[in-house]
């Protein structure tokens, strides 16, 4: 592409005119302000590229004298040399290759052939909820900044004109250029070397055919999303180039941990404190829910790390049914215990002479010595 239209300078742009274009397009295409946006970065890469020719004298008089900022070309255009004269010597440091000297003509030329529509790039974004929110569902809005297609040229990069005499050739129709002691020309790329212009580069988006906006993106929260779950938001991405449709936007969810349920698939655990007395005689105690209190009977005898269920009263499925509500018991002793009740405990422990350890050490010598201690 012509370096001049990538920065939107004219041709006798001064370099403060090239360097205020360059610091202006820099602030808003450089990858630390797009982080991973790879149309940004591209787009980045070509203004680095036209700057660091344009604001060097020498190497924009090369650029300027090899006609390369006439446009779009074909890519098979015809050419013809004039006004050369081959005494030139034929080696040594000033003789030039058969490269340099038909670069310019042979080299292929953006824009000759077919235009073929070009997908837009995707963007990613991240959203955090509350643990109620990825339950029940909800919808929040992100802030992203995407490019859109140019209102002014419809995202053609070109408005249309008053037909008049092209600027680029003068209404010559084409482009003369030397190489060495070679002359040439060929069809000029700004009106197809007709001499005549009816279009011109869009002034808005600098004939790029899209441009940045920020925009707030609704993005809707399935019930039950799962913390790092993706979502995708068709056509948000940035705008296609040339007709293509729009990238998509991928949204990765991040869900704020609840302080008394943790998610087990479509279940939610909750650990429950009990009594000693509870546990032993049974129970039934209030207990929370994602929709509120509920009752829970605790049956005589529950042990520690057992789990007690309420049925439905977990995440919804993917099928539309729900988990349940899941509650694991630890045992909670006494904090205060008085003389009476002190009695009591060793009471209970006169009546149940049971060894409540010896399913899970069997008999063993307490004089064996074990290995590592």
């Amino acid at each position: 592409m012509d370096f001049y239209v990538i920065l939107g300078v004219p041709l006798e742009a001064s370099t403060a005119d090239i360097k205020r274009a360059y610091r202006r397009l820099a602030r808003r295409y450089h990858p630390g302000v797009n982080p991973g946006d790879r149309a940004a970065e591209e787009i980045f890469q070509r203004i680095v590229e036209a700057y660091e020719t344009l604001v060097d004298p020498g190497r924009r008089r090369q650029y300027d004298t090899a006609g390369t900022h006439g446009g779009p070309r074909s890519e098979s255009a015809s050419f013809m040399f004039s006004e050369f004269d081959f005494s030139a010597a034929k080696s040594g440091p000033q003789a030039s290759t058969f490269t340099e000297l038909f670069a310019d003509v042979l080299h292929p030329v953006p824009g000759g052939g077919p235009v073929r529509p070009e997908v837009g790039a995707d963007l990613h974004a991240s959203l955090t909820v509350s643990f109620a929110d990825a339950v029940h569902g909800v919808e929040r809005q992100v802030l992203v900044t995407r490019q859109v297609v140019c209102g002014a040229c419809a995202g053609a990069g070109q408005m249309v004109i008053a037909e008049a005499q092209c600027r680029q050739c003068q209404g010559a129709g084409h482009i003369r250029w030397a190489r060495g002691h070679m002359v040439f020309a060929k069809p000029c790329g700004a009106c197809g070397g007709e001499g005549r212009q009816t279009r011109e580069r869009c002034a808005v988006c600098a004939g790029q055919g899209r441009g940045v906006r920020g925009e707030a993106v609704t993005v809707a929260v399935p019930p039950g999303i799962t913390d790092g779950g993706r979502l995708r938001v068709v056509e948000m991405g940035h705008a296609g180039r040339h007709g293509g449709r729009s990238g998509d936007l991928y949204v990765t969810v991040h869900v704020q941990p609840h302080p008394w349920f943790r998610r087990e698939g479509d279940d939610l655990l909750c650990v429950l404190p009990v009594a000693v007395h509870e546990a032993v005689l049974g129970a039934r105690v209030d207990v929370p829910s994602l929709e509120g209190p509920v009752k829970l009977r605790i049956p005589a005898g529950t042990r520690a790390g057992q789990r007690l269920r309420v049925s439905g009263g977990g995440l919804v499925t993917a099928v539309g049914g729900r988990g349940d509500l899941l509650f694991e018991v630890t045992l909670v002793l006494p904090q205060r215990l008085d003389e009476p009740s002190l009695e009591l405990m060793r009471e209970f422990g006169r009546i149940n002479t049971d060894d409540v350890r010896s399913g899970l050490f069997g008999k063993f010598d307490a004089r064996t010595e074990v290995p590592g201690s």
